[in-house]
């Protein structure tokens, strides 16, 4: 219902770039730039300085960036409290999620949803789970399912449940014929690890230090932000890695990967996160609590193979 120049506006802005404000509202550049345009010719002024790849706000923009934080919000709240007079859920949420959970836990999670709320529309972006947990305190997702423990004051957070952490490798891998491995029998084994920021790499960092053993100790074979090509690199003979047991199971199921428990257990968890003060709708509030209880449930019963 609010101004869709004052939405645009409000989306350059925060993300400092007419591309990522397009690539957000899921719009091209041109009809960005016409909306500011439009919204600078209301005005009579110019309301953004464009420069070296860099948006900046004026001092006419920055007024009009604190106005339309608030009509924005309160446009928000009034479409989510309208709606809630009716009993059926409708509207659109945008959901955040790491690359394992989008992956392996999601598609049956908003199964359910959408079977029980058919007139919702999930908005999904995946990342990893630093940066996802990063858009939340930026308040540019609804609701977030990550594989950290957040200590954000920013966010409040729910532990769903947890999954465990095996090494995974081909099975003529000197490591497959372990029962469980400790840190120490991991150094000097080529690995593959994950990008910066991935849940399961920090995890596997903090196993080697509380193992004593160092990271130069362990020869990187490969960084990589795709599960998938860790998984291949893996069942190729090329080195070991980490990674959830919900990840693998068909893999194991069809004997491409040996899948090793860490000796102590390591567990990822699956923690579903919300801005702590932004306006939450009966929307946010009934996804974040289905989320939750499903991915409990999912954690208890082996996941559907496809």
């Amino acid at each position: 219902m609010a101004d869709r120049r004052l939405q645009v506006f409000h989306a350059v802005a925060r993300h400092g770039s007419f591309t990522r404000a397009a690539e957000h509202l899921f719009m091209t550049q041109p009809a960005v730039t016409f909306q500011i345009k439009q919204l600078e010719e209301h005005f009579n002024t110019r309301l953004l300085d464009r420069g070296h790849g860099k948006v900046a706000l004026t001092a006419a923009g920055e007024i009009v960036f604190a106005y339309a934080e608030r009509i924005l919000g309160l446009s928000d709240e009034l479409e989510a409290r309208v709606a809630e007079l009716t009993d059926e859920l409708t509207g659109v949420i945008s959901i955040g999620t790491s690359t394992t959970i989008a992956a392996y836990w999601l598609p049956q999670l908003l199964e359910g949803f959408k079977r029980r709320y058919p007139r919702v529309v999930p908005r999904v972006v995946v990342g990893n789970s630093q940066l996802t947990e990063d858009r939340v305190v930026a308040r540019e997702l609804d609701v977030a399912l990550i594989e950290i423990v957040s200590d954000q004051p920013a966010i409040e957070r729910r532990s769903a449940a947890r999954d465990e952490l095996l090494v995974i490798c081909h099975p003529a891998h000197p490591l497959a014929r372990a029962k469980a491995l400790k840190a120490q029998d991991l150094a000097g084994h080529p690995f593959i690890t994950r990008d910066p920021g991935n849940a399961i790499r920090v995890l596997a960092d903090q196993f080697l230090h509380a193992g004593g053993v160092g990271l130069d100790e362990i020869p990187v074979c490969a960084e990589l932000g795709s599960l998938a090509t860790v998984k291949h690199l893996a069942a190729e003979g090329l080195g070991y890695a980490i990674a959830s047991s919900a990840a693998i199971r068909r893999d194991l199921r069809e004997g491409r990967l040996v899948g090793v428990p860490l000796d102590p257990p390591l567990y990822t968890p699956l923690e579903v996160i919300l801005p702590r003060d932004k306006f939450r709708s009966r929307l946010i509030t009934t996804f974040a609590d289905f989320a939750t209880d499903a991915l409990a449930r999912m954690a208890t019963t082996p996941l559907r193979q496809h």
